[in-house]
């Protein structure tokens, strides 16, 4: 059986539950050849994502948007840190066609960080957004933003799309931030989730993620769930941090199974509608699956009000 060590760099000492078998099915190859063909970039190949083998195997993506080159040089991500080059115009239809291509019912947007534009690359999102429900009627769409440095006007530029999900990833606890996220605030970082939440109410989700393993302790992620939950975050992922190159931060602690199990006990307790927690969640894995759970929890919350 052939199988793919996502340990980079200290393969001998990976855990048995972070080897992937590779996939053999030819859905793969054409999810590549279509990305080829209209020239879009993924978070999946730009931030080495481990389960990008699986998504384009079940042809599905995560788009990224406004480039490969970030303003940014944050300790734990694979994206190339550069002077970015000229927004494309036509970026927004080139990912409503591969939408379309590939059928998708739930589409993730993300981007790197444009500190270089006035509004962080907000308009490109609601361009972009606004294309894909043009030509997929229907379509739920998910973003996946960066903190746009916490602006009033960006935010409401990307609100200004509807889409069904704001994501914006916390990625650490506040004592490991300023190690790991270039120019990133904590505080900013929640700022921008609760501003989403309290300009759009329950229109939208709010959903942030963090990676595990750097070093932070249980009551430290406890907290951050508590803060995210201030803020009114609806939905959390939790995932394994793995070093994408030696110049990365370095992994503290493989996290076993069993404690990602708990830390989704804590925050289902703290009342977060969906998550999502395990050695391989990462922000965009199986995003579909959260509006779906949402949907069945407001069904049976309106159930159970009729009954009293």
């Amino acid at each position: 059986m052939t199988t793919f060590d996502v340990s980079g760099p200290a393969r001998a000492r990976i855990p048995e539950w972070l080897r992937l078998r590779l996939p053999t099915s030819d859905t793969f190859g054409k999810t590549r050849l279509l990305l080829q063909d209209l020239r879009l970039h993924t978070v999946c190949e730009s931030a080495k994502c481990p389960n990008h083998w699986e998504c384009w195997s079940q042809g599905t993506a995560t788009f990224m948007i406004a480039g490969d080159r970030c303003t940014r040089a944050c300790g734990f991500c694979a994206v190339s840190t550069a002077k970015p080059l000229a927004l494309e115009t036509d970026e927004p239809q080139r990912v409503a066609e591969a939408t379309r291509r590939l059928g998708l019912k739930h589409v993730v947007i993300t981007a790197v960080a444009r500190d270089d534009l006035a509004d962080g690359g907000a308009d490109h999102f609601r361009r972009t957004i606004e294309a894909v429900r043009q030509l997929n009627p229907g379509i739920v769409v998910e973003v996946l933003t960066p903190d746009f440095l916490d602006r009033d006007e960006a935010i409401e530029i990307v609100l200004a799309a509807a889409p069904e999900i704001f994501n914006h990833n916390l990625e650490t606890v506040r004592r490991l931030t300023p190690e790991v996220r270039h120019r990133a605030t904590y505080d900013r970082s929640l700022s921008v989730l609760g501003k989403v939440k309290a300009r759009a109410g329950d229109r939208l989700l709010t959903k942030s993620g963090m990676m595990l393993g750097l070093g932070e302790s249980q009551e430290e992620v406890v907290a951050a769930m508590r803060d995210l939950r201030g803020v009114g975050c609806d939905l959390l992922t939790l995932g394994q941090y793995l070093q994408p190159s030696l110049k990365h931060l370095p992994v503290v602690e493989f996290v076993p199974p069993a404690r990602f199990a708990w830390y989704a006990e804590q925050a289902e307790a703290l009342g977060f509608v969906h998550v999502a927690s395990g050695p391989m969640v990462r922000s965009s894995y199986h995003a579909e699956q959260a509006p779906l759970k949402a949907a069945a929890r407001n069904t049976a919350e309106s159930g159970a009000a009729g009954k009293v």
